[in-house]
């Protein structure tokens, strides 16, 4: 069990933390816990006068302290969620007296996203005390896996294709993975197994043109299907922006070098050293015998150079398109 199901776990037997300390780089599992406290802790007709949402931005630490020390009004505790709070991240020291001796009639939760307290100050320490939360950013190896454990946990399962579609397509944006997954679920009955299809169909993410088929192509240099995909990027840039592109190519390349300069590993090994699902691995030998370990390195100093052209630097006037093509060819050719 995880610290979020643990965290939760506790929260459904309604063994209440006074603060709920919810920081770190991956905001998707801070407003799984703030959002379940929010929707479950009161009762709907405890809520009006014993919880209150409020943003960081908008609101003083002396008038969060008094929000907490406010006794209940006809219920056993008040919630108070601190959305956003790396916006007091200048004053949030001044929380100090208050964490020290906190009110056992209140739920404070702060949900500071994106970051943390630094470490080595009294107030982090002491919130150590209380129940704390890092929620760090998943690897894309780490989200495939969410992403199967998510489906399973609602009845649906997705096959290896269509999850590693939608997370080169996605990246590991836990919230937003999560919000296109859910309106899979209202679309498909429980049971489904989620393919290729479904994800063209109801996302609008391409099963033929897409970055994981560019891949693909480029892994079995490919140059035809290569810049057939690049023609249809062009032609739907919105959906396909650059950083995209470059990003989950340059990932492409750094896991095939791993896999090349590896010897005497198992796939298991392979796979996590590389991050990648053990299924893709015969794509990986593929291409690893086209692309030497020199070449390899080429390509992603090539696609370094074609990010740093899409954001205008040392560019002139080149297209989307032109860099995509001088890109493509630069790494297949021989």
């Amino acid at each position: 069990m995880n610290e979020v199901e643990k965290i939760l776990a506790e929260l459904k037997k309604q063994n209440y933390s006074p603060i709920y300390y919810l920081c770190g780089e991956e905001p998707y599992f801070i407003d799984v816990i703030s959002n379940y406290i929010e929707q479950n802790v009161l009762r709907d007709d405890e809520k009006a006068f014993n919880q209150q949402v409020v943003y960081g931005k908008d609101i003083t630490i002396d008038a969060l302290i008094h929000y907490a020390r406010e006794y209940p009004m006809m219920a056993e505790r008040r919630v108070i969620i601190v959305k956003e709070a790396q916006e007091l991240s200048r004053t949030i020291g001044q929380l100090l007296p208050y964490v020290e001796k906190p009110s056992p009639t209140t739920i404070l939760v702060l949900c500071y996203k994106y970051g943390k307290i630094d470490g080595k100050t009294k107030l982090a320490k002491e919130l150590k005390k209380y129940t704390t939360l890092e929620s760090k950013k998943l690897y894309e190896s780490d989200t495939v896996k969410w992403v199967n454990s998510f489906l399973k946990e609602n009845g649906y399962s997705i096959n290896q294709v269509a999850c590693q579609l939608l997370v080169s397509f996605l990246g590991t944006d836990l919230s937003r993975i999560a919000n296109e997954l859910n309106k899979l679920k209202i679309i498909l009955k429980p049971g489904t197994e989620i393919t290729p299809t479904h994800i063209e169909e109801n996302i609008g993410i391409s099963k033929d043109f897409n970055v994981f088929e560019l891949q693909n192509a480029i892994g079995r240099k490919d140059l035809p299907k290569a810049m057939q995909i690049i023609k249809y990027f062009n032609e739907n840039q919105k959906d396909n922006p650059m950083p995209m592109i470059t990003e989950n190519l340059y990932r492409y390349f750094k896991s095939l070098f791993i896999f090349s300069s590896l010897t005497g590993r198992t796939d298991a090994e392979l796979a996590r050293e590389m991050g990648v699902n053990p299924y893709f691995l015969k794509d990986y030998r593929q291409a690893a015998s086209l692309y030497p370990l020199k070449k390899i390195s080429f390509c992603m100093e090539v696609i370094k150079q074609a990010d740093l052209k899409s954001k205008g630097v040392e560019s002139g006037s080149i297209s989307y398109y032109d860099i995509l093509k001088e890109t493509i060819i630069s790494v297949i050719s021989d």
